[in-house]
């Protein structure tokens, strides 16, 4: 896969930018925000659900366990959050090097409906080839919402569409699937590529 770049244009489209990263805001990290569950993800290997990864192969926490793992919930059609934290994460894992290759890096889907596996192969095209996507059934998504104690629901909007608001966190895993800690909506580089050293480097921590 080769990685795209977006482009916005012009000073109107800062403007329209702007007041959308704020909308966002409010409703993910602001107090139009869901309450949090405040329950640790359980362990990878405590998990039961079953996805479908970009390429249409079964996938589930046991794809995941004997690599460190960094986990995003969101949706295709999200018009701010979602991109902008993937666009995050390829500057993480840009300046992780080579080490980027040692991670498991997952984006899943919370809009199953409309959200397909060719929907999700296209959209993560843009970031990092590092980043897979899943999909599944509502049922299936659910499941793995439990599992990692994140929260979405469905919001209807005023054209009689629909948009989903969600856990915007990173979660972080270490190699043997334990949870270590979450990255912020926003939260600088300095601080979030630290974080994923630590979840790298957990297992020999944990050795010593």
């Amino acid at each position: 896969m080769r990685r795209r770049t977006l482009v916005g244009g012009g000073v109107a489209g800062c403007g329209i930018l702007g007041l959308t990263l704020f909308a966002g805001w409010w409703q993910v990290g602001g107090p139009g925000a869901s309450e949090p569950v405040g329950a640790r993800p359980l362990p990878l290997a405590a998990m039961e659900f079953s996805l479908t990864d970009q390429d249409g192969r079964a996938v589930g926490p046991e794809t995941l366990i004997g690599s460190p793992t960094m986990a995003f919930f969101g949706f295709t059609y999200c018009p701010d959050v979602c991109p902008t934290t993937l666009a995050d994460i390829s500057g993480w894992l840009d300046a992780l090097g080579g080490d980027a290759e040692q991670l498991n890096v997952v984006f899943i889907t919370v809009d199953p409906e409309r959200d397909t596996v060719e929907a999700m192969a296209e959209y993560v095209d843009y970031f990092h080839p590092a980043i897979r996507g899943w999909t599944g059934t509502e049922q299936q998504i659910d499941q793995a919402v439990e599992g990692f104690r994140a929260t979405y629901e469905k919001v209807p909007t005023d054209n009689g569409d629909y948009t989903m608001n969600h856990t915007a966190s990173v979660f972080l895993f270490d190699a043997q699937g334990s949870f270590v800690t979450t990255i912020d909506y926003h939260e600088p580089r300095e601080f979030a590529v630290p974080k994923i050293r630590r979840a790298m480097n957990e297992e020999e921590a944990k050795g010593a």
